[in-house]
């Protein structure tokens, strides 16, 4: 990284000339999507100089403001300002809009920032992976998590992995409302659902299924589904944090019968929508990785399989950061095919 004090010598032109190749090659290539990571990296070569800019500019846009990117960097609000007017000089477009109260991307901005994040967080990846040969993560590692998944699934996940890094305190954090990551402090939040575009990283752990389900004596008492039309009829037990937006013929339906009903049963808790539903109290649509107990044993039965909606994933989301810390890459990989392919949730519905 270049010190406050190397100011007169930052920025010249053979770095420039290098790095407009790297730049234009994303910005021409976006909409086609014709390149890959390895193009990419061998155009970068390994003079980690020569991703200054590219960094200073995602710096602008995480922090929202040149002074908080500078503080992060530790350069000089000045320098990372150069950095980027020098960069979109080169680009021969705007990337931001600039006031006196904030900053913004233009759409072209946009389309950069998401590729140059994903560039500097394989080559900081690498780094992190490279350095971390000869070190034992250690520290505090905080993590959100949903209520349900974490009490059916992570207890042995965090034992198995403080087993292979003893130096690690993990400090888990149970809740199913999106929280804030930097705000709040932590390093790593597992989220479900289909993501939005942010400026967050979301790594894929697992696939979730969603199924539509009741018990046996419910089925029996007010008929079963036979097509989509015959859920006007039923009892539905609905998931408050469930996002009826999702894509899917089942979600457009129960959307509608949300609205229609107030006397329906609601829940923050899949949980306690999965036992009303063994109870007899009606449909409910949730994830496998809740039911799949219930529907092994028979308890619970798939309405409507044909209409399945496609899976949402398990997501590990943290901050971009210039170097990841090895704790948290440490969980990353750990986590990564832990469940298995399909989750072992799934092997027996």
């Amino acid at each position: 990284m270049i010190r406050i004090n190397s100011i007169e010598n930052d920025i010249s032109t053979l770095y420039y000339q290098r790095y407009k190749r790297v730049s234009s090659f994303i910005l021409n290539n976006y909409q086609h999507n014709v390149y890959n990571e390895f193009d990419i990296e061998r155009m970068i070569g390994t003079d980690m100089d020569r991703i200054d800019a590219m960094r200073a500019f995602v710096a602008v846009v995480t922090e929202g403001s040149f002074s908080k990117a500078a503080i992060t960097m530790q350069l000089s609000p000045q320098l990372v300002s150069k950095y980027v007017a020098k960069l979109e000089e080169e680009l021969h477009t705007r990337l931001l809009n600039r006031t006196t109260r904030k900053v913004s991307l233009t759409e072209a901005g946009s389309q950069y920032f998401t590729h140059a994040q994903q560039i500097l967080l394989s080559i900081d990846e690498m780094a992190s992976q490279l350095g971390g040969l000869q070190q034992h993560p250690k520290g505090v590692l905080r993590i959100s998590a949903p209520v349900s998944f974490a009490l059916k699934h992570m207890a042995k996940l965090i034992t198995d992995f403080q087993e292979r890094y003893p130096s690690v305190t993990v400090d888990l954090q149970l809740s199913d409302r999106k929280v804030d990551i930097v705000e709040e402090g932590f390093d790593i939040a597992l989220r479900i659902g289909q993501l939005q575009s942010s400026s967050l990283i979301a790594k894929q752990i697992a696939p979730i299924r969603v199924v539509l389900c009741a018990s046996p004596e419910y089925l029996k008492a007010h008929g079963t589904p036979k097509q989509l039309e015959d859920l006007e009829s039923h009892r539905y037990l609905h998931y408050s944090y469930m996002n009826v937006e999702t894509k899917g013929q089942i979600y457009k339906y129960l959307k509608i019968k949300q609205f229609k009903e107030r006397s329906v049963f609601h829940s923050n808790n899949g949980d306690v929508l999965v036992e009303a539903a063994i109870a007899g109290g009606g449909l409910i649509l949730q994830p496998t990785f809740i039911a799949s107990e219930a529907l092994s044993t028979g308890k619970l039965v798939v309405v409507l399989p044909e209409y399945e909606p496609s899976p949402l994933g398990l997501y590990a989301v943290y901050a971009h950061r210039k170097l990841l810390p090895h704790k948290v890459r440490c969980f990353i990989d750990f986590m990564n095919n832990y469940y298995g392919t399909p989750p072992y949730w799934d092997e027996n519905i």
